[in-house]
């Protein structure tokens, strides 16, 4: 018989980082609404908002990365004509 405790593999190119995935394992071990369930739930959501700023932050960087590769390639193109 396996442990129903053994910690499940993860893959690592995982879009979730394993610090939110950890926090939420230890949040689903409280009961719901005692004070460490809402310590837990706080932390949780601090880790989410993080992490969502970071993906969006990338994004608008991509995003500026190419209307600028686009802008050299409209430029060259005129050039040439």
């Amino acid at each position: 018989m396996k442990n129903t405790d053994e910690h499940i593999e993860v893959e690592t190119n995982s879009s979730i980082p394993s610090d939110i995935l950890k926090i939420q394992k230890k949040l689903c071990q409280f009961e719901v609404g005692s004070r460490n369930f809402i310590k837990y739930k706080k932390i949780l959501s601090k880790h989410i908002k993080n992490h969502n700023m970071k993906k969006r932050v990338i994004s608008h960087i991509k995003t500026i990365e190419n209307i600028e590769n686009l802008k050299d390639l409209d430029l060259s193109n005129f050039k040439k004509s």
